[in-house]
């Protein structure tokens, strides 16, 4: 009997996601480890791996669907001695055991240009296959995969072909024909506009939302809907921990790390949470969970959103890990390359918008997380210090706190414990 292959749960929260692309097509043969398909769920794009060997015989969900169910077969993998299955419904009879060898092989009905009867590889159409990866990279440098030799599993295309390749020498593909483009579904469905949408005189595009979208509006509706957020803002003054930073880097340079604000600033957030554990908890209907090592959720922004990566423990690890950990995930969130226990969980987040001269926000609470801290941009202001007025770079951090969990006297404590640490930092390499 053909294998039926089920949509993936790719994280234990998982209940549906997008069929992005296949990566094969009917009468495709594959082995245990090549890559079928790719997955969109709300936190990332994840490759769908064969388990099994065969022929692909039928693919029952287009790409580029959305809500798959968990669970849905989404296509069937014949094996060796089922390759002409297919046929055997236009046979009168049913077929005697040795006539499947003589069937016409399903390559020969699927788009792909027709083959012998004989054949028993399909031949390839002019679809190229690659990794999200290496696509990304081509159309960074302008290459076109199509003069690429690939050197992954049956021919696939990695990064490494990509980056091996001279940028320019080949010409671009034009954006408006992707590679992929021939087995995508026709653009039916975003035609029937919302109704509300049809008196819009000014030009307009409707845009699709992505499930990481999708998730992202429900989510923060749902913790603005239910979290009572109280807010409490502080001023930092940087000047010692931006000298202790240079000091840091010019001892860690031989060793190619480089520090920056937002690794020792996570290192204070963890260490200020373990300090003042009332306010390292999660409210939980009609219990609290107090949580005893410091998970802090750092936001990075991707192409479709935002996503959270985790540092754990990042009370006790050193600076240098956090900021060695840092620079991998916050590279794998951007290439979608993130494992679902790298970016769940969490007991805490931080949300920094220095870098785009934000001076002050309020950041939403992620829940189940109880609080979140959310930075500003440090910058050079008249401050008093020893009863002087002087100029000192300061910044300002804004905690948010879920009210129901955290009472204002503890979310103060915290805020007061996190400036401590980041005006004498010492204490961050103690």
């Amino acid at each position: 009997m053909p294998i039926e292959l089920k949509m993936p749960a790719l994280s234990p929260t998982m209940e549906e996601g997008t069929l992005a692309k296949w990566l094969v097509k009917e009468g495709d043969t594959v082995t245990s480890g090549d890559i079928l398909a790719e997955i969109e769920t709300d936190k990332a794009t994840m490759e769908f791996e064969a388990i099994d060997e065969g022929v692909v015989g039928k693919i029952l969900v287009a790409e580029g669907t959305d809500g798959v169910k968990v669970g849905t077969v989404i296509a069937l993998i014949q094996g060796e001695d089922e390759a002409a299955a297919p046929a055997a419904p236009k046979a009168a009879a049913p077929a005697p055991a040795a006539q499947p060898r003589a069937a016409p092989a399903p390559v020969a009905q699927s788009d792909s240009p027709s083959t012998s009867a004989g054949q028993t590889v399909p031949v390839k159409d002019d679809r190229i296959i690659a990794s999200p990866l290496a696509k990304r990279i081509a159309e960074q440098r302008g290459l076109d995969l199509a003069g690429l030799a690939g050197s992954g599993p049956n021919g696939r295309i990695i990064k490494a072909d990509v980056e091996a390749a001279q940028a320019g020498t080949a010409p671009v593909v034009a954006a408006s024909t992707p590679v992929a483009s021939v087995s995508k579904p026709a653009p039916a469905a975003p035609a029937p506009a919302p109704a509300q949408l049809g008196d819009i005189a000014t030009p307009h595009e409707v845009i699709k939302l992505s499930n990481m979208r999708k998730t992202i509006a429900r989510r923060l509706t749902e913790s603005k809907q239910q979290v009572p957020h109280i807010y409490l803002t502080v001023d930092v003054r940087l000047d010692a921990l931006l000298k202790l930073r240079t000091e840091l880097n010019a001892s860690l340079e031989s060793r190619g790390v480089k520090l920056s604000v937002n690794d020792m600033l996570i290192k204070a957030l963890g260490l200020a949470l373990v300090q003042v554990p009332k306010c390292n908890v999660s409210f939980a209907g009609d219990t609290l969970i107090e949580y005893k090592r410091a998970d802090i959720s750092v936001a990075v922004s991707v192409p479709n959103g935002l996503i959270t990566p985790i540092i754990t423990g990042a009370d006790s690890k050193t600076i240098s890990a956090i900021s060695t950990e840092m620079a991998s995930l916050a590279a794998r969130a951007k290439d979608g390359k993130l494992q679902p226990q790298e970016y769940q969980g969490g007991t805490a987040s931080l949300s920094n918008m220095g870098m785009y001269g934000i001076k002050q926000f309020d950041a939403v609470i992620n829940p189940p997380q109880a609080m979140i801290m959310a930075i500003g941009a440090g910058e050079k202001r008249p401050f008093v210090i020893d009863d002087s007025l002087q100029i000192a770079t300061i910044m300002s951090a804004t905690g948010s706190f879920d009210h129901r969990a955290i009472d204002g006297a503890d979310g103060a404590q915290l805020m007061k414990t996190f400036r401590e640490l980041c005006e004498k930092p010492l204490g961050l390499v103690a």
